[in-house]
């Protein structure tokens, strides 16, 4: 049976990236003893790998597909084929940044400050390249994480990857630079893209999960309106493509539905509320291919 080998990456992405593949239908068992996870996919083997070593494995052919940040691709020089950009992090839909700060009472105000000092990261080789865009010579120190306690005693600077920021102010850290813009990013090799069954594969995993993701940020709305108020209301539905639109038993108006960002929804209800709208019902969506 042919066999696509999949690395997943573990730590913060880890669970995401599991119940994104369960949303796009393929099952992955993780046995925390384990780094072999169960597929209900036969075709698949999916192996659980740190995000910085995926990008090196798939260009050496280890794994035939690896799920990662860009950051690291890019902080490897890794030479592999990229399938795919994908919005999501821990907590949402978004990308990731890769950020310069320093202590809140730090006299540090802009990265030209950094001449002479030392800045802590675990992105070394990105760092060293913002230093030399920048023209500023300061030493890097690699963090085998935590980096953000290494502030003030252990450096004067870090470069740390955020989300919401969160953990940086909670560590009284102030941001004063955005570095790098990171995503979570699907790769493949030459090799395996060569490989018919495997190209193939690897293009219904990619729209599996890209159904998935884009059904978790979207809702349905459906709700019914009056022949006077149905242009009105059309107006302003925010929808993918254009609401769908059927007229109702013995001529009672309309009923309307339409796909909208789940994140949308608290400031479109009472819009169309006043549009007109009535008996409003909101669905959750499992996969949605545009």
């Amino acid at each position: 049976m042919n066999k696509l080998k999949i690395g997943l990456p573990t730590g913060s992405l880890q669970k995401t990236t599991v119940d994104l593949f369960r949303k796009a239908g393929i099952e992955i068992t993780v046995n925390s003893r384990s780094y072999y996870p169960i597929t209900s996919d036969k075709e698949v083997e999916v192996i659980l790998i740190k995000p910085q070593e995926i990008p090196m494995f798939v260009e050496d052919e280890v794994i035939d597909l690896g799920i990662t940040g860009l950051d690291w691709i890019k902080e490897t020089d890794a030479k592999v084929e990229k399938i795919k950009e994908f919005e999501y992090a821990k907590r949402g839909f978004n990308k990731v940044k890769w950020v310069l700060a320093v202590p809140e009472k730090s006299k540090i105000r802009t990265v030209k400050d950094l001449e002479g000092k030392t800045v802590s990261t675990e992105l070394m080789n990105l760092t060293k390249k913002y230093f030399k865009k920048n023209n500023v010579k300061a030493k890097a120190e690699f963090s085998w994480g935590a980096t953000e306690v290494k502030c003030p005693v252990f450096a004067d600077a870090i470069i740390d990857l955020t989300e919401t920021g969160a953990t940086l102010k909670a560590n009284n850290l102030r941001v004063i630079d955005i570095v790098f813009e990171s995503t979570t990013t699907m790769i493949s090799n030459k090799k395996a893209l060569k490989d018919k069954w495997k190209k193939n594969k690897i293009n219904e995993i990619k729209m599996l999960l890209e159904a998935a993701l884009l059904g978790m940020q979207k809702v349905m709305l459906e709700m019914n309106v009056s022949k006077e108020k149905l242009d009105g209301l059309i107006k302003i539905l925010p929808c993918m493509k254009s609401p769908t639109v059927s007229e109702l038993f013995g001529e009672q108006g309309y009923a309307v539905k339409v796909a909208v960002n789940k994140d949308e929804v608290p400031k479109i209800l009472p819009k169309i509320i006043k549009a007109g709208a009535t008996d409003v019902l909101e669905f959750q969506l499992n996969r949605v291919v545009p």
